[in-house]
């Protein structure tokens, strides 16, 4: 970072950048080895716990069932997953993409705080002050999104996947490779999708979009929306509902931050005309 009331050139840009990208490379290095060295236990204990019935989620589900009076509609009692790796690599490269996947989600706080460390001295004082708790809510939603996945989206859509039958003479068998990467799927890009209030919350504050833009395209968004669950998810209708029902519910949260946020900019404004108006005036 630059030094206090010295401006960085742009070499000394590219160097700050450089060493950015290096302690952020090497805390998530350190963090895909650490969860590499315990890979066996984690596959067990934590990837493979959706595909088990007494997964918490179905057990949850059981016990609504019960309370609405239908007895075990709603429970889960026996899920067949037969893995198999049809090639020899497959269980080392499938190891290493979980390794990546934890590696990334229990490093993201740290690598969001370098990306803000960077950026902060190049912002205005206006986007510096819209950008205030931006990289907490960053990181902090990332990990919603994909705690969402986990013990929602992903333990319904196996079972939807699991259930559902073309024709009685088909076996079901899946590759190791397939289930990992739709649980990888899962974790990471509805991570992603839960930044949207975010993304909107800091548009807003900075001027590009407010909550009549919003309103008015609403409908354009939720289109958007449908296409997003689309992409990030596997064909399959539950899946796509599953991720469009909390990004609809994320949107309209993100239009009530966003009137929040243009109210609070457009105070700021008037503050700062008031006073440059009249030196000395207080703000009320």
């Amino acid at each position: 970072m630059a030094a206090a009331g010295k401006e960085m050139s742009f070499l000394e840009h590219l160097e700050e950048l450089r060493w950015t990208l290096v302690r952020a490379a090497v805390v998530l290095a350190v963090c895909v080895i650490g969860v590499f060295i315990w890979i066996e236990e984690i596959y067990d204990g934590f990837v493979m716990a959706p595909s088990r019935p007494d997964f918490i989620t179905y057990r949850a589900l059981c016990a609504l069932g019960h309370r609405l009076g239908m007895d075990e509609s709603f429970c889960v009692k026996d899920m067949k997953f037969n893995l198999f790796s049809n090639t020899p690599q497959q269980e080392f490269m499938m190891s290493f993409s979980l390794s990546f996947t934890f590696g990334l989600i229990v490093a993201s706080p740290f690598i969001v705080w370098q990306f803000w460390r960077f950026v902060a001295p190049g912002l205005k004082e206006t986007e510096r002050r819209a950008a205030q708790g931006v990289m907490f809510f960053v990181a902090l939603l990332f990990l919603l999104g994909a705690a969402f996945a986990y013990w929602v989206l992903a333990p319904m859509s196996f079972q939807f996947f699991n259930t559902y039958s073309l024709s009685p003479g088909i076996q079901k068998i899946w590759t190791l490779d397939s289930y990992v990467g739709i649980f990888n799927g899962f974790l990471l890009w509805t991570g992603v999708a839960f930044e949207l209030p975010v993304i909107m919350v800091f548009l807003a504050r900075i001027g590009l979009v407010g909550p009549a833009f919003l309103r008015q395209y609403r409908r354009h968004a939720y289109v958007v929306i449908l296409v997003v669950a689309a992409i990030i998810t596997p064909p399959d209708v539950v899946s796509q509902i599953l991720v469009t029902l909390p990004l609809a519910v994320l949107f309209e949260i993100s239009i009530l931050l966003a009137a929040r946020a243009e109210r609070a900019r457009l105070a700021a404004d008037t503050t700062r005309a008031v006073q440059s108006g009249r030196p000395g005036a207080v703000a009320r």
